[in-house]
């Protein structure tokens, strides 16, 4: 298993935050994210946000710290990128 998170560089309600991704499937993404604990409303479309306090942790259980053009790349090449607007691809969960 593999998931990748990029730096804490994205403000919002007061913090900084990171995008968790995983170039598999998301089922492989929201196992990393329950193992650490994060809800699942923290999930947005193609991602989880993690809050800058708990990026170490991330990174300590396993994700692999890449850019965010990194990110944008690898979600894209596994066909998992959901761009706001935009249904859910088919057969991917």
């Amino acid at each position: 298993m593999t998931v990748y998170i990029d730096p804490p560089n994205w403000p919002g309600h007061g913090r900084m935050w990171s995008h968790l991704v995983s170039d598999v499937s998301y089922a492989e993404l929201h196992v990393f994210a329950e193992q650490l604990s994060v809800p699942r409303r923290a999930f947005e479309r193609d991602h989880y946000d993690i809050p800058s306090h708990r990026y170490a942790d991330a990174v300590r259980a396993g994700a692999v710290e890449v850019s965010s053009r990194e990110v944008v790349r690898l979600l894209t090449r596994a066909g998992l990128r959901r761009r706001k607007g935009r249904s859910a691809p088919s057969a991917q969960g």
